[in-house]
């Protein structure tokens, strides 16, 4: 059965350059890309390809690592424009093996309409990775609404990835140890993964899928913490006087994957919440990379049908980005 991993990164030396020019005392981040992380990050060659058939990957859906181009100036217009040429570059010479999402210059919502439109257009990328807000705006801020508007009218998914939540969120949350674990505290211990789900929460409060039903989101790590408390967040249909209510926009606009957590357990819960035809498979590479047939064996584990299984391992995302 073939299996698609849609949550895969990579890094170049120019991003990297670029966040090291722009070093942002306040994300420290650039922390977590190095030794053998930052090796397989920048490699897209045939050690990638050795590592996806050991873990029984098939094809990897690339996107640029966090916090991609959002905490960049006005240098990430053409920044995105050299990274996605450069994906679209990967998969013209192994088109069986590589997919791509494109990187947006967030910080210049109307170029990165522009960019989004290209990349699906001209260079065949299948939507945008996103992450969140970009520096103090969140991701529901109007400014970013034609992103939104192009994405809908593309077809094309918008995945928000998570970033390190705001200094003074994680002054006030996350510090107090010792630096590294005031840092893993705040990033893949857990302050990722509410920054990510919040921004999605704040999407359906403002009123982005009222104004852009058709708009697809992609949350990682089995819908980042979201699914866990909908009972909880319904409640919210009293205060904001929502169009429909919040469990609705869960089922209708939002996707989720499995982030290289690969627990029977959250597979459940997400298909009793969203269904079979929203869950999508992905393996978080190389954050994630485990050896020993690791991505194949979870699948195959699963209590799934065999039909649901083919949604999981790849249908359900050839669905979701097929053309309009």
């Amino acid at each position: 059965m073939k299996l698609i991993a849609i949550e895969e990164h990579f890094l170049t030396k120019e991003v990297r350059h670029a966040w090291q020019k722009n070093a942002d005392k306040d994300d420290p981040t650039n922390k977590l890309h190095f030794g053998e992380i930052e090796n397989r990050l920048e490699d897209i060659g045939s050690s990638r390809l050795q590592l996806m058939d050991e873990t029984g990957i098939d094809v990897q859906v690339l996107s640029l690592t966090s916090p991609s181009l959002h905490n960049l100036g006005s240098e990430s217009i053409s920044l995105s424009i050299q990274t996605n040429d450069y994906v679209s570059e990967i998969i013209k010479k192994t088109p069986d093996r590589f997919q791509g999402l494109a990187a947006l210059p967030m910080f210049a919502p109307k170029d990165a309409a522009k960019e989004l439109e290209r990349s699906v257009k001209d260079l065949g990328l299948k939507g945008a990775m996103l992450c969140g807000r970009t520096r103090e705006k969140n991701f529901d801020h109007k400014d970013f609404w034609e992103v939104f508007e192009c994405a809908e009218a593309l077809g094309v998914p918008l995945f928000i990835h998570p970033q390190i939540p705001q200094k003074a969120v994680r002054d006030i949350y996350y510090s107090g140890f010792d630096e590294l674990t005031d840092l893993a505290f705040s990033t893949f211990g857990l302050g990722w993964h509410y920054e990510a789900g919040i921004q999605f929460v704040r999407l359906i409060l403002a009123g982005a899928f009222d104004r852009f039903p058709k708009l697809q989101i992609i949350l990682g790590h089995w819908g980042e913490v979201i699914l866990f408390y909908t009972e909880r967040l319904a409640s919210l249909n009293r205060a904001a006087k929502l169009d429909r209510p919040f469990i609705d926009y869960v089922r209708q606009n939002l996707h989720v994957t499995a982030s290289g957590m690969f627990s029977q357990a959250y597979l459940q819960r997400s298909v009793e919440i969203i269904g079979t035809d929203r869950i999508l498979f992905s393996a978080d590479y190389p954050y994630q990379y485990r050896p020993g047939r690791d991505a194949r064996n979870f699948l195959e584990a699963t209590a799934l049908s065999e039909a649901d299984k083919e949604k999981f391992a790849f249908a359900n995302w050839e669905h979701l980005t097929q053309a309009p």
